[in-house]
Formats: structure tokens, sequence, C-alpha cells
């Protein structure tokens, strides 16, 4: 079953700290969106209310699901601003970029594939 969602969620790669009353936690996001974040690495329970650190900027969550080594992190206000958000923009924007059109470039595999010298059997 798929959960319809209010925002996209970006692929990113972003390691942070997760701090609660007694702990302090290592992880990395590699989904965000305005609304929340799954964090890999490392789990808290349900419900548990939380922190994420990254540079020195602080967002508050609350762990939606967890698993052995994942967890949902919703927050209670979506990202606005901040180095958190700034992250969000420029992988929402990698993502969106035109590819630019490079001309092929021969190589010998390619040569040989082709017909020119290279690895392979011979053809003639």
């Amino acid at each position: 079953m798929q959960i319809q969602r209010s925002r996209e969620r970006i692929a990113v790669d972003i390691p942070i700290v997760v701090t609660t009353v007694l702990d302090s936690l290592e992880g990395v996001i590699v989904d965000l969106s305005e609304g929340g974040a799954q964090v890999v690495g490392c789990t808290l329970p349900t419900r548990s209310q939380c922190q994420i650190d990254l540079d020195g900027y602080i967002v508050f969550g609350t762990v939606r699901w967890a698993e052995e080594d994942r967890m949902g992190i919703r927050f209670p206000y979506e990202l606005s601003d901040g180095p958190l958000y700034d992250r969000l923009e420029m992988a929402r924007a990698a993502l969106r970029a035109p590819v630019a059109f490079h001309p092929r470039v021969q190589t010998a595999f390619s040569a040989a594939s082709v017909g020119g010298g290279g690895f392979g059997r011979r053809t003639g």
C-alpha cells in the first residue's frame, strides 16, 4: 500500500547527530522532505522526541516509525530555512537539472564493438 504524501521525498546523503534527553546517536538522512526525514544507522523508539543536529543547526522531531537500523522522523514545523532546508533544495535542484549532452568519446571498448582495434576477436 502506497501512502499519499503531501510533500515529495528527495534522496539525500546527510550525516547528522540525533539527540534525545538520554543519548546522542550518529546517523545519515537518506530521504528528506519539508515535513520529515528517514534516518539510517541509528534508531529510537516510536513516539520519541528528538532533535536533529546538522553543523550546530537544530531541527526538532518525533519518531513516527522505527526498524532495526532506520527510523522515520516527522518535523512539527515544516522546513523553510536553515542548512537542512538548503541541502534539500540543492538535492531537489540537482534532481531536476537537465543532463548535459556529451558527444560520444571513442574508447578502446567502443572501437572494438564497431570493428576498430582493441579487445576481442579479430574480424578480418
